[in-house]
């Protein structure tokens, strides 16, 4: 099946600084994918070449078979983008941007629209700009879905809400992906990409740090505590790529890929070691344990590629 997504060594600089280093991913059909990063990762230039806003420097994107640089305004039309500030007319009413909206699209995205703002809880005759910031959220989610689009990309979607609106929001992204729809996320907020996400890339200063399913990215790392008898002595084998690690005289706390399950027992058994304790990794741990070995070694875990379901 042809990826929904596909990036193809891009690369982008804006003066001296760069913004993307030869990104290389795909995003398969019906999936949540969600790249992470902070602030000034990259993540929201990777979106605007994607749409068509925005030309790379080198590279190739298409989305839903299209090409970004040649084909940018059919892609907009394919698709649903709720961008980190919507732009909405704020003297206009719930109702009233959605009819404006509808004249865009075709026929039968103004009763979409008014079923979506039922189901979120909207008024539709208030104004804009008397709503709260997550509402004003959900008119913009409202938009970018009435056309029913065939890929939905959200870019920061629950920045500066309050967290009861964002576990809402963050539930109807779920459902989306429940009903089989493409979801890509682009987002800093770990702990929240965690609950919904299929596939997980990791953005640093522009370059991918990792790009995998998250279900074996987190069965593939684990956190393992060691307390040695010897503060003297050195980290034993475990047989696996060590990520990231802590030593404190006798106790070392680190992250472990790909480890061996033999050694790891074995270790139990080992008079050097007084008490071991291995339990699977959190994603923000893995995603701090990258970003960390990136600046201290310009190196991280390898980007693999996600297979297509």
């Amino acid at each position: 099946m042809q990826p929904v997504i596909r990036l193809d060594a891009i690369c982008k600089r804006f003066g001296a600084r760069v913004a993307l280093d030869r990104v290389t991913l795909e995003v398969p059909a019906g999936v949540v994918f969600a790249l992470l990063g902070e602030n000034g990762a990259g993540k929201t230039t990777a979106i605007r070449i994607m749409l068509g806003l925005v030309e790379a420097d080198a590279g190739r994107v298409e989305v839903l078979g299209r090409s970004s640089a040649a084909e940018g305004l059919e892609i907009r039309r394919r698709v649903g983008y709720v961008p980190e500030h919507p732009t909405l007319y704020d003297w206009m009413t719930v109702a009233e941007i959605g009819w404006f909206t509808a004249g865009f699209y075709g026929n039968g995205f103004w009763t979409e629209y008014c079923r979506l703002v039922a189901q979120f809880g909207l008024n539709e005759s208030q104004r804009i700009q008397e709503l709260s910031k997550g509402m004003r959220a959900k008119v913009a989610l409202a938009l970018a879905m009435a056309h029913q689009p065939e890929l939905l990309i959200l870019d920061e979607p629950t920045s500066g809400l309050d967290p009861g609106v964002r576990r809402e929001f963050l539930e109807s992204i779920a459902d989306l992906a429940a009903a089989g729809q493409t979801v890509f996320l682009a987002s800093h907020q770990i702990a929240e990409v965690e609950r919904v996400a299929d596939i997980v890339a990791i953005l640093a200063q522009g370059r991918l740090l990792l790009c995998d399913r998250l279900d074996d990215l987190k069965a593939r790392v684990c956190q393992v505590t060691l307390t040695l008898a010897e503060e003297a002595t050195p980290l034993p084998e475990l047989g696996g790529a060590v990520l990231v690690a802590q030593r404190r005289g006798r106790h070392i706390q680190l992250l472990l890929r790909d480890g061996s399950a033999q050694r790891l027992a074995a270790l139990a058994q080992d008079d050097a070691v007084v008490a071991l304790d291995v339990r699977p990794a959190s994603l923000e741990a893995i995603v701090l344990a990258c970003v960390q070995a990136d600046r201290d070694h310009g190196i991280a875990v390898p980007a693999t590629e996600a297979e297509t379901p």
